[in-house]
């Protein structure tokens, strides 16, 4: 009986060993494909991982990313709807696994900002409170992370130039999510890393 409890334990082990590798190398190949500009394999193979992962939101949201992502300047509004609801419907699958999750928080409100970007008359007085309260809660939930300080001054600039306000308070907040990004580490596999280069370009843009 001892001896098939332990080979019990040795197997169970072992299939969990084999699924976590052919999870980190569809990972790796779906960002590897990301790279190479293939971006519809990228997040075809993003979902493929999603459907064997239901309790892992990090594929759901990386599939929520890449649709939402190429929309920005999409100038085809069927286009651009197919891709942002399949970004939100990922999204939602991702909040369920994880709620609470500040990078959720972000990429919500950015869903909510490719359609502000696509038309602002139509979306922007409904989703532009919708996104306040977004980086509120993510603010709350993670005051340092520096995606969410960074994406929520991007977020203030945004506002500040289209009614036409100073922009420079904001890149305080800016250079404080560079500091963090420095240091900010997660132990998960896959964990979002984005920012800091963009970060980088809008510090720049402040000073010059």
């Amino acid at each position: 009986m001892k001896k098939l409890i332990i080979l019990i334990i040795v197997l169970t082990g072992t299939f969990v060993s084999n699924a976590q590798d052919q999870y980190a190398k569809g990972m790796e190949k779906a960002f590897q494909l990301w790279g190479n500009q293939k971006i519809l394999d990228a997040s075809n193979l993003f979902e493929r991982i999603a459907m064997a992962e239901p309790d892992n939101w990090l594929p759901h949201y990386y599939v929520a990313q890449i649709n939402t992502l190429i929309s920005f300047g999409e100038k085809d509004k069927e286009k651009l709807t197919q891709q942002l609801e399949k970004a939100k419907e990922f999204l939602d699958l991702a909040k369920a696994i994880s709620p609470d999750n500040p990078e959720l928080l972000v990429q919500e409100a950015l869903i909510n900002t490719a359609w502000i970007s696509f038309d602002g008359a139509t979306y922007g007085m409904t989703l532009s409170g919708k996104n306040v309260q977004l980086y509120q809660q993510a603010m709350a939930l993670a005051p340092e992370n520096p995606r969410v300080i960074f994406s929520k001054a991007e977020w203030d600039m945004g506002s500040a130039r289209y009614f036409g306000k100073d922009t420079t308070p904001y890149c305080k907040d800016v250079e404080k999510a560079l500091e963090l990004f420095a240091t900010f580490k997660s132990e998960i596999p896959f964990y979002p890393k984005w920012g800091k280069e963009r970060a980088e370009r809008v510090l720049a843009s402040c000073k010059g």
